[in-house]
């Protein structure tokens, strides 16, 4: 396979530095969507992550050079207790303009009479990649573990102070990147895809 580009459909610079690393040895130089003059706009209104990694995908081809490869990406974190939720309105589970924290309070709060049994969830992740001939992929990864009754750590972002992956006793917030990077939603939903393209 030559060396494509493969535009990350985000403006989310964390995200274009996980993924950098994650894609190390594929033959693929990773920019973000700023190569394109920026993320555009879209009105993710998709009612599963495949369907709004897609919305942000398809806008980002549009936009991008005819040879490029497009990845986007829609996650979030599904917790059993609230029925999946909040699921694909993670980052804007406490309103449209959220805080990381403002998010973590809420769902704390939703879980405050759980016990920590039934507090089990995971972090789920779609890739959405369409090739340099407009062929659509997706790809699936989830990191199962449970939500904590506290905040810990100050590393990653978003709900990683709350969530324990299975196996460990630490939040996502204090394994740090190195951890993360082997079992994040991410890092499973990349290695299915390296696993493919590399075929």
């Amino acid at each position: 396979m030559t060396q494509h580009s493969l535009i990350i459909a985000t403006g989310n610079a964390h995200k274009v530095e996980e993924f950098e690393l994650l894609l190390k040895g594929l033959p693929f130089e990773v920019v973000s969507a700023k190569a394109c003059g920026g993320m555009p706009d879209v009105d993710e209104n998709g009612s599963t992550f495949a369907a709004n990694a897609q919305i942000k995908a398809e806008a980002l081809r549009k936009l991008a050079p005819a040879d490029a490869w497009v990845m986007a990406d829609d996650s979030g974190l599904e917790v059993d207790a609230l029925d999946g939720a909040p699921g694909i309105y993670s980052a804007r589970y406490a309103g449209v303009d959220a805080s990381d924290q403002d998010n973590v309070v809420k769902l704390l709060d939703a879980l405050k009479d759980v016990p920590k049994a039934e507090r089990t969830a995971r972090f789920r992740c779609v890739l959405c990649v369409i090739d340099h001939d407009g062929y659509i992929t997706h790809y699936d990864g989830c990191c199962e573990g449970r939500i904590d009754t506290e905040v810990h750590g100050d590393g990653g972002f978003g709900y990683d102070p709350i969530f324990i992956p299975d196996g460990y006793s630490e939040s996502f917030a204090q394994l740090g990147d190195a951890v993360k990077s082997q079992l994040s939603h991410r890092a499973k939903a990349v290695e299915l895809m390296c696993s493919i393209l590399e075929k």
